[in-house]
């Protein structure tokens, strides 16, 4: 039955053998209901179940201490026992290995450490991209600039928009506070105002931030160019000197 291969025995597992196990019995069998079948394969396709001292199966392993010494290949058993002595854990950190490798580690302080690594590997993928307009931009150029904000503020990036004045356009400077202000009115569905509209010198200059995933709607996908990359760096925001 699949029932059997998913759900762990109810029985206590002990390597007596071994004066330094800790007799510490598996969880206990949990009372099933009609969904268990489904709500127990999802549970164990969402992550990969790191094992940890006695629920490592491998009879032999690779073992690296936490400083990054190499121990070489050694019995599970053997593996547990120094470890214990070390007051750490074994960690299987490369099941599919042959042998699979264990880390001596502390368990707690590996698992806070691997979150806050996959938080900072997010974060990093967001980037300023920046789009440029101009007083007398034209509709169709305007609306391909929109359907890359779009794009943008779907891959979660902000944008920030930036309109300079030349020559006799100084002295209608109020047009590009406008042009700024249609840009709001066209992306509210996608994003939300970071910076207001600012004019600093000849330039005016905002900043967008997406909405959350499920609230965005796209106005301007008809535009959008095909093989548009939202990711290149040609799109980021240039720190000035």
């Amino acid at each position: 039955m699949i029932f059997s291969l998913l759900i762990p025995p109810q029985k206590k597992s002990y390597d007596l053998t071994n004066p330094h196990t800790q007799l510490v019995p598996l969880p206990p069998k949990k009372p099933l209901n009609n969904n268990s079948r489904n709500n127990r394969r999802d549970q164990y396709n969402k992550t990969p179940q790191i094992r940890v001292n006695e629920r490592i199966r491998a009879p032999r392993v690779r073992v690296v201490t936490a400083d990054g010494r190499q121990l070489g290949v050694v019995s599970t058993r053997e593996a547990l026992t120094k470890a214990k002595e070390m007051g750490l854990d074994l960690v299987e950190v490369a099941p599919n290995a042959d042998p699979p490798v264990c880390r001596i580690i502390d368990y707690g302080k590996f698992k806070y450490i691997q979150a806050k690594q996959q938080k900072n590997s997010r974060s990093r993928t967001i980037r300023m991209k920046e789009v440029k307009l101009r007083i007398g931009t034209d509709v169709n150029d305007y609306n391909v600039k929109m359907a890359r904000t779009e794009q943008f503020l779907d891959h979660g990036h902000k944008v920030r928009f930036q309109l300079r004045f030349k020559g006799r356009e100084n002295a209608h400077q109020q047009m590009g506070l406008e042009v700024m202000a249609k840009v709001v009115e066209d992306m509210k569905t996608m994003g939300r105002v970071d910076q207001p509209a600012k004019l600093v010198g000849n330039t005016v200059s905002m900043v967008l931030s997406p909405l959350p995933e499920g609230q965005r709607v796209k106005k301007f996908k008809k535009y959008e160019e095909e093989n548009f990359d939202t990711e290149s760096e040609e799109f980021d925001v240039k720190e000035e000197a």
